[in-house]
């Protein structure tokens, strides 16, 4: 199961009562690793003017590799903490995601992230099961 719903946010969705904030609430406390991780690399790409800030650390174990994918592969998921921060993300491997300012999704450093040359040279034999 990718999220912890309660039974009062099942309900509200049923009825299509669910706001976007109370979905995001749900993500951030069913999926803690990847908030984290996400909210970090956010907060890193707020103190500089690159247009991205990404994560290079790799997860400290499965279950946290596998909060990041879901988060990250769910298109529900990642369009409510794009919303939530004001970013674009993108991902590569099982662990490096990086938020993009919205600025920077029509850039070359955007498209070379997300190219298959980009995901290519973001390899490594260390990497290879992740």
């Amino acid at each position: 199961m990718s999220l912890d719903v309660s039974p009062d946010l099942l309900e509200k969705a049923e009825r299509g009562e669910v706001t976007d904030a109370e979905f995001v609430e749900c993500v951030r406390t069913s999926l803690p690793y990847a908030w984290e991780t996400i909210s970090r690399v956010v907060g890193d790409l707020g103190t500089t003017e690159a247009p991205f800030a990404d994560n290079v650390t790799p997860p400290p174990d499965e279950t946290a590799r596998g909060q990041l994918l879901r988060a990250l592969a769910s298109d529900a998921i990642r369009g409510g903490i794009e919303r939530h921060f004001g970013v674009k993300l993108a991902f590569q491997n099982c662990h490096r995601v990086a938020a993009f300012r919205p600025a920077a999704v029509d850039s070359d450093t955007y498209r070379k992230f997300i190219s298959p040359t980009g995901q290519l040279r973001n390899q490594s034999p260390e990497l290879r099961d992740c």
